[in-house]
């Protein structure tokens, strides 16, 4: 796939870019690079918001002390080592049974990021600590890799940082969803995502290290993060028939 114009110009992606490169995600929704051009193109707002609410939460000294998120993600022996039904065995397991590692989705962001603003180093830091948790939140949240848990997941990621690219995103994925997959209540699931999310403890300051070694459901409490009934409910419907379709053929021009 060719980059993005607004990569090869050099220039930071905008709206255009940005409904682009979801087009081009609906069409392959593998291509997580897409996800990051555009959080880049309409996330510049609320993405200082989000440093300088962590900037006055307790966990800030902390967390910025700590080795980044991906050295307890990346090192499987510790993950391994952790107690049986703990998160960090739940997220290990979670790992292997995708196929996926927390290095694909820094990989994914290297590809969609322009790098054309310059971020400081502490900032960044910040940034990449919220990637790297993606698929850990996926665990903790309960909420799979099929097509509606990623919008669901979405929606619980807005209310935490506010990125409207996650909107542009849910609102493409969620009728293209609706349209493969008609007589599922999908936006009632997503909209129990977007409450969920407003109701948990802030995750972009929770200290990983110290919940992953916790019984999973220990830890959702602690988080206050309640069970996706409603996404649940669908996913075992849609069982008998394959699970939710998604039509990966869709053109990214479409």
């Amino acid at each position: 796939m060719a980059e993005n114009s607004s990569k090869s110009a050099g220039k930071a992606p905008g709206l255009f870019d940005a409904i682009v490169a979801v087009k081009r995600l609906i069409a392959d929704k593998e291509d997580t690079s897409q996800v990051f051009t555009i959080l880049e193109a309409l996330g510049k707002k609320s993405a200082g918001k989000s440093w300088q609410k962590f900037k006055k939460h307790p966990n800030y000294s902390l967390l910025r002390e700590q080795p980044p998120l991906m050295n307890f993600l990346c090192d499987q022996k510790w993950l391994a080592s952790l107690p049986e039904g703990s998160l960090g065995r739940q997220y290990l397991q979670f790992l292997q049974n995708e196929n996926i590692s927390a290095e694909g989705l820094m990989e994914a962001s290297e590809k969609g990021f322009s790098g054309s603003r310059k971020l400081a180093d502490e900032i960044l830091e910040f940034h990449h600590r919220q990637r790297d948790a993606h698929d850990l939140w996926h665990v903790i949240t309960g909420y799979g890799r099929d097509p509606l848990g990623e919008l669901c997941l979405l929606a619980v990621s807005y209310r935490l940082l506010g990125n409207p690219g996650l909107l542009l995103i849910i609102l493409f994925g969620g009728r293209h969803i609706k349209k493969h997959n008609p007589g599922f209540k999908f936006w009632k699931a997503i909209g129990e995502g977007f409450r969920h999310g407003r109701e948990m403890v802030w995750l972009p300051a929770v200290d990983w290290k110290e919940v992953l070694p916790r019984p999973i459901e220990e830890a959702r409490s602690m988080l206050n993060i309640q069970t996706p009934e409603l996404y649940q409910d669908i996913i075992k419907a849609t069982q008998d028939q394959g699970g939710i379709h998604f039509d990966e053929q869709l053109s990214a021009a479409e």
